[in-house]
């Protein structure tokens, strides 16, 4: 085992961070010359484009045009940086915590990934986005992260979206929107300490590079020491995101972006079974919350990513608009995990008997992965006027692979844990590999889009599109191989009226798809691609010239044709589910200093309502509590103090599938912001679950249940010139 990537359990290590900080030096000199250029900003030409301008009132996300979200007929969200950092957000789960239809605590604690679902169905698979291009993931560990440091904003699109991304979960999907060079220079460094021996260096510069601010650049890198909270693991993570952005006129932008990731970490979870979590034992006792029932020994998630892509924008004429987006992208990831699975019993004609709830059975998996991705969307864009009718067309091709070379281990054993007297570090045996293959897969899709305008107050938005996906999978497990193919038509349709107050109704219908890629056992067939479909009416409100945004929706969504297993594990292509509910959203300013942002959720309906296995129907296919809210305040002092404060409210439900062995109780979680700003520089100490509550976020259909993060300190200091 190479000592690079491990370290034995508890040991404590003395990092030195002084190689971290000569880079960030480098960063800062290297932004120097543009921090001089602060003189001539204003002789700049008008072809210098801030990617910054209000970033929350318009977006591509909905429509890959530059629409107003008045305007959006659906639901859609924009979290700025501002606010992410107000809010002390790490990870995109803490970025989207305040957010309506998102349930960022699915799997609780999880140091691997940020899971999360939007509106009951995971957004796990395939995938968050990025520049709006696909992170696709493979079904396993080959995961792309998300920077949060890295992102100007998160754009959270809530149902179906296939028409303009092709292959896409019914729920929505979260796209992630880079960094990108700015005409204005800009300068920040930043020093962050935190609980686990957390210490974070990071820098963004961003600016002109040349005289006549035709190239601009920007310069966003981040090294990160830590722990896990338990075993003395380590987390650490290197991530650095040059950029530079090319306009030799006011008609033509090129952007290049690129991005390099390095995560060196253990693998954290709270992962507990339901008796001795959410019930007690049949001796009336509890597994201890904070027992680290894995391995520090042998946890290891190691990832390493690259990633470079363009961003080319033309404008003809006044009529059309050429736009194309690239992107390639590397993943390789080393993860193994040992899992705790429930009691060992050791007299089981006693079950009253103490030594039954006093060891845990563990099993280990491994996963080596290395991922190949690549991204292309061609879109031509027309600009057309016909009396009191305006047409904004949008034409495009797309076109992406992912190779996944993956081999994997699974039911691994080891040595049960005292739970008294925990033990770690003893052998673990893996058996054969359960998969050892290439899969790829690819797709190509052909969409189009019109927004109609009628007399400036009617925003009609139709679209179709039609796709081919590809699947390919080579085993060397025994030789194999596996070709199918899938195709599939998409269709959306939205209404908007704005009225002069700034009142904005509307009405959606959207769709879905994602392949199977399965083939019937029986038929030998591909089976169809499964498919979503949502209605959704809503209504923005803008007062015109504020800062206020107001908007509510409620929905019907189903997820429809996904494979089910019947009791003799067959698949069939049965599989239905229903959702609906309100959402409310709402950010505010009542007095100059005070900012407010409140969002709730209401989902009274989710249920399977067709499976070929009659344990599933009428019960959710993913716990969704009833009601959930959160509401984030901060408000800023005339002597440069902040405070903030938040609440997130998750209700009771009965876990996956109504299995729980009892309720899941309802919590409510706070977080704080205390700050101070001076001159250049910005101080803060932001903490979550600043009650350090103990509880439990969800309850799988397996008898699991999964417990919740711990409160968390930072304290930040940044300086901007």
């Amino acid at each position: 085992m190479s000592p690079t990537f491990y370290r034995p359990a508890f040991a404590r290590r003395t990092r030195r961070v002084a190689p971290l900080a000569a880079a960030i030096a480098v960063l800062a000199t290297a932004g120097s010359p543009a921090a001089g250029a602060q003189t001539d900003a204003t002789t700049l030409p008008a072809v210098r484009v801030s990617e910054r301008s209000d970033p929350g009132k318009r977006s591509r996300a909905a429509t890959k045009t530059d629409t107003s979200l008045l305007e959006t007929p659906q639901s859609l969200s924009v979290i700025d940086d501002a606010r992410m950092q107000a809010q002390g957000a790490q990870t995109l789960k803490d970025a989207l915590s305040y957010t309506p239809g998102v349930i960022p605590t699915r799997y609780g604690t999880d140091s691997r990934y940020d899971w999360i679902s939007l509106r009951g169905f995971d957004a796990y698979a395939p995938g968050f986005y990025l520049d709006g291009m696909p992170l696709r993931n493979n079904g396993n560990w080959g995961i792309w992260p998300i920077e949060r440091y890295g992102a100007e904003r998160i754009e959270v699109l809530r149902g179906p979206a296939s028409v303009l991304y092709g292959q896409s979960g019914p729920g929505g999907l979260v796209n992630a929107v880079s960094k990108r060079p700015t005409a204005e220079p800009l300068h920040e460094l930043q020093v962050q300490l935190g609980d686990h021996r957390r210490r974070q260096l990071a820098g963004d510069l961003s600016g002109p590079l040349s005289e006549d601010g035709t190239v601009l650049y920007r310069l966003t890198a981040l090294a990160r020491e830590a722990e896990l909270p338990a075993g003395g693991m380590r987390d650490d993570r290197r991530f650095l995101a040059p950029a530079l952005t090319w306009a030799p006129s006011e008609t033509t932008r090129l952007t290049l972006l690129s991005q390099l990731g390095r995560t060196r970490a253990g693998v954290y979870l709270r992962m507990r079974p339901a008796v001795g979590s959410l019930v007690p034992t049949a001796i009336g006792t509890y597994l201890p919350s904070r027992l680290f029932e894995s391995d520090p020994a042998y946890n290891r998630f190691d990832l390493d990513t690259a990633m470079f892509a363009t961003l080319f924008e033309h404008r003809i004429n006044e009529v059309l608009r050429l736009r194309q987006n690239a992107r390639y992208g590397r993943l390789k990831v080393d993860y193994r995990s040992v899992q705790g699975r429930g009691f060992v019993i050791d007299d089981p004609a006693d079950p009253l008997d103490p030594a039954n709830f006093a060891r845990l059975r563990r099993t280990a998996s491994d996963s080596k992965e290395t991922v190949h991705a690549l991204n292309l969307d061609n879109q031509l864009e027309l600009r057309l006027h016909a009396g009191a009718v305006q047409h904004t067309l949008l034409f495009g091709l797309d076109y992406q692979r992912t190779r996944i070379d993956q081999v994997s281990h699974s039911g691994g054993t080891t040595t049960p844990l005292d739970i008294r007297h925990p033990v770690y570090g003893d052998p673990v045996q893996l058996p054969a590999p359960w998969y050892d293959g290439i899969a790829t897969v690819s797709q190509t899709g052909l969409y189009v889009q019109d927004q109609v305008r009628w007399r400036e107050r009617w925003l009609l938005t139709i679209g179709a599109r039609y796709d081919r996906a590809d699947s390919t999978l080579d085993s060397r497990l025994d030789g194999s191989r596996s070709d199918i193919v899938e195709r599939k038509a998409s269709k959306r349709a939205g209404l908007t009226y704005v009225a002069t107050n700034g009142w904005a109704p509307y009405l959606s219908y959207s769709e879905s798809f994602v392949p199977t890629a399965t083939r019937d056992p029986l038929s030998g067939r591909a089976f169809r691609p499964e498919s979503g479909r949502q209605y959704e009416a809503g209504l923005r409100f803008q007062p015109d010239g504020g800062t206020q945004t107001y908007s509510a929706a409620v929905f019907d969504l189903r997820r429809r044709n996904y494979l089910t297993y019947d009791p003799d594990f067959l698949p069939r292509q049965t599989g239905e589910t229903l959702v609906r509910g309100l959402e409310l959203e709402a950010a505010l300013r009542p007095l100059p200093r005070l900012q407010l942002i409140g969002s709730y959720s209401y989902t009274p309906t989710v249920h399977v309502t067709a499976s070929s296995n009659p344990r599933e129907l009428g019960k959710p296919l993913s716990a969704v509590s009833r009601h959930a809210a959160a509401l984030w305040g901060d408000y800023r002092f005339d002597n440069g103090i902040r405070l903030g404060l938040g609440a997130r409210y998750t209700g009771a439900n009965r876990g996956d599938l109504d299995a729980a062995r009892a309720e899941v109780p309802a919590f409510t979680l706070f977080d704080a912001l205390l700050g101070y700003d001076r001159d250049r520089w910005s101080l803060a100490v932001n903490v979550r679950n600043l009650a350090d509550k103990t509880y439990l976020s969800n309850c799988d259909a397996y008898d699991n249940c999964y417990y919740g993060e711990q409160r968390r300190v930072t304290a930040t200091a940044t300086y901007r010139w």
